[in-house]
């Protein structure tokens, strides 16, 4: 498992396949800083109909902490204006996950 904090795209076409898979951003141990611009603009870039984001807790506790979850809402805010949907937003742990979608935070 990866010591820092890695926010990953997944840029899928309408029939959700993917079309790119894009690191947005590596944060530090505990940190990534992710801003719906970045997100998007590769979205743009690749005319995505939607996106799946994923990030892992080095930690190895995917409980999704209270930013994960206002950055997930901003996320699905930002895509609802510009037409483009946040389908999902994992987070990985040590050999578990959680969907934000499964949790209703989407």
């Amino acid at each position: 498992m990866s010591i820092y904090v890695k926010f990953i795209c997944l840029y899928l076409n309408t029939k959700n396949q993917v079309l790119h898979r894009q690191t947005i951003f590596i944060g530090s141990l505990n940190a990534s800083i992710v801003h719906p611009r970045e997100v998007f603009k590769e979205a743009f870039r690749r005319s995505a109909a939607s996106i799946i984001c994923i990030h892992n807790h080095p930690s190895g506790d995917p409980a999704p902490s209270r930013e994960d979850i206002e950055v997930t809402k901003r996320l699905v805010e930002c895509g609802k204006i510009i037409g483009i949907d946040i389908l999902d937003h994992l987070i990985i742990g040590d050999k578990k996950y959680v969907s934000l979608k499964e949790k209703g935070y989407l």
